[in-house]
């Protein structure tokens, strides 16, 4: 399987597929800022607002269709600049375990580079499988907020912090 990282400048070819993705992945009880019952219309609505100068959004395709995404957030607080945070790791459920969240990971550690960043910031649900790809790649748990994300069924849940140094 070919996977293409692509960095998207706007949304508007794309917003159909990450819609999809973004109700998949949620009505699965991902994570990602959002609770299942999803509408494709939120959906919609939350892309739209996504693509701006200090938002930069990845794209993973597998024959032109989009199978997971990435966000790296640019700091722009004076004392900052040197930090980027990364959101928003979406991986299609039939694709996930075939390295597309590594990939988009790496590329955005490789743009993070080139942007002449030297900390990144995340955060995961406590227990995900998230956690096991981060710490692989070395990125050091800082910590967790208990409490932090509400799921589905009505629990709360931890959050961890991580961060990795890039020089």
């Amino acid at each position: 399987m070919e996977v293409k990282i692509q960095r998207l400048e706007t949304i508007e070819e794309a917003s159909e597929q990450l819609s999809n993705l973004l109700v998949k992945v949620v009505n699965e009880d991902a994570s990602i800022g959002f609770l299942p019952g999803l509408t494709l219309g939120e959906a919609k609505a939350y892309w739209q607002s996504v693509i701006q100068p200090e938002t930069l959004l990845f794209v993973a395709k597998v024959e032109e269709h989009i199978v997971g995404s990435i966000q790296l957030h640019l700091c722009t607080k004076p004392n900052g600049l040197h930090r980027i945070e990364i959101a928003k790791l979406i991986t299609h459920p039939n694709y996930r375990r075939n390295g597309i969240g590594r990939k988009l990971m790496q590329i955005a550690e490789d743009y993070a580079r080139e942007l002449d960043k030297s900390l990144i910031v995340l955060d995961t649900r406590e227990g995900d499988p998230s956690n096991f790809l981060y710490q692989s790649m070395e990125y050091v748990n800082a910590g967790s907020i208990p409490y932090y994300a509400l799921s589905g069924d009505g629990q709360l849940h931890a959050t961890v912090l991580y961060y990795k140094t890039l020089k």
